[in-house]
């Protein structure tokens, strides 16, 4: 099941610059509203129902934990920015930008503000043509026909000619696929698995979870550490191997890109916080041991969080057997990451301070995120 909303948006123009009104929506959409992952191609169409200079059309599929009608009112904004005046009751008019949401994931939505499916698609050309580039395989909720099939059946004929020149997805102008496996690591509540599967999801990536509630030793250990650690860290060591081996092993690691909510060596820092000294020597004998059968992760991203919000990240989520976890272990955990990191000569690694960011609510913040990886596949 899909984590985001799949939200379809049709995009027009037919006054002034309208190649530049198209591309500056899609922008504005994907920095302020959701993350624009696909963008279909461009259709010079006559206008449709009025007289007037003939429209650019395309549509675009966004990603994002809003609600369709939420991000219905940002598009608003977004037209009004662009110059967009809306008149009621006029009737189709020529306009710098149109921005509608024409399909939901596969909803159906009626209310005074929205309703999706559009009602009307299905008897537009310029709507079809860049929604079945955008997703051959949707089926109408209601009519349920995918949008080629409506394509044939439209009673439409109007000449929808492809503009010679295409507009490219944000998302895609950044590079992060050259990536073939990405790690995501952090302390306890620092949002490296939300992250892992939104980038998963928004780069269609492969998503490798870790089983950590699937472990019985972890709620005794948070009631007895100096019981439970060594038999914890051991049993945390052995399924982190294996899930890895089964899991990597069905994908080429030269083509497929992988993005994972941890990388094997969290073991062993979770274990230098934990253990016993002697505990400790006797588990890195073990871990080493695994840990060079283990595939290195093209980049290594590290989310640091403050002990503070850590603390607030944990209690907003409510695991019973994790809220008596001291703030001092979350420091010990902490330094024990950024001392792993200083001392790693041979994994590419990028550490962003997400205390302040909100990059599951704020599309922005994520924006930033992904800008910050886009660099680092900059530096080669």
């Amino acid at each position: 099941m899909k984590n985001q909303n799949q939200i379809i948006i049709s995009i027009g123009s037919n006054t002034g610059d309208r190649r530049n009104y198209a591309k500056q929506s899609i922008r504005l959409i994907h920095e302020r509203v959701a993350t624009v992952v696909k963008v279909s191609k461009v259709y010079e169409t006559p206008a449709w129902g009025f007289e007037s200079e003939a429209f650019l059309n395309l549509a675009i599929l966004v990603h994002t934990t809003k609600s369709p009608a939420k991000v219905l009112k940002e598009l608003l904004k977004i037209e009004k920015e662009l110059g967009r005046v809306r008149q009621e009751g006029a009737g189709y008019q020529a306009r710098t930008i149109d921005l509608d949401i024409i399909a939901a994931n596969e909803d159906i939505i009626t209310t005074h503000d929205l309703t999706v499916p559009h009602p009307q698609m299905q008897n537009r050309k310029f709507v079809l043509l860049p929604f079945r580039d955008i997703d051959s395989q949707w089926k109408h909720p209601v009519l349920k026909k995918t949008a080629g099939e409506l394509l044939q059946e439209t009673q439409d004929d109007s000449d929808c000619a492809v503009f010679p020149e295409r507009l490219g997805s944000p998302l895609a102008t950044l590079g992060i696929e050259q990536y073939n496996y990405i790690a995501i690591e952090g302390n306890i509540g620092a949002g490296k698995t939300t992250l892992a599967t939104k980038l998963s999801e928004d780069c269609n990536a492969k998503l490798v979870l870790e089983r950590f509630a699937d472990n019985p030793f972890l709620p005794k250990f948070y009631k007895d550490q100096n019981r439970y650690a060594f038999p914890l860290e051991m049993s945390f060591l052995a399924d982190r191997y294996q899930q890895l081996t089964d899991d990597l092993a069905q994908f080429d690691l030269f083509k497929d890109f992988i993005v994972a909510d941890y990388h094997i060596f969290k073991s062993l820092i979770f274990a230098k916080v934990t253990l016993q000294e002697d505990e400790y020597r006797l588990y890195k004998t073990m871990f080493d041991i695994i840990h060079k059968e283990m595939p290195k992760p093209d980049l290594y991203v590290y989310l640091y969080q403050n002990t503070d919000r850590l603390l607030g990240n944990i209690k907003k989520r409510g695991r019973s057997y994790e809220q008596e976890i001291p703030s001092e272990y979350l420091e010990n955990i902490n330094r024990g990451y950024l001392d792993y990191i200083k001392i790693q000569t041979d994994l590419n690694v990028l550490i962003l301070d997400v205390t302040d960011l909100d990059f599951v609510k704020k599309q922005e913040d994520y924006v930033f995120i992904l800008d910050q990886i886009h660099k680092k596949t900059k530096e080669g």
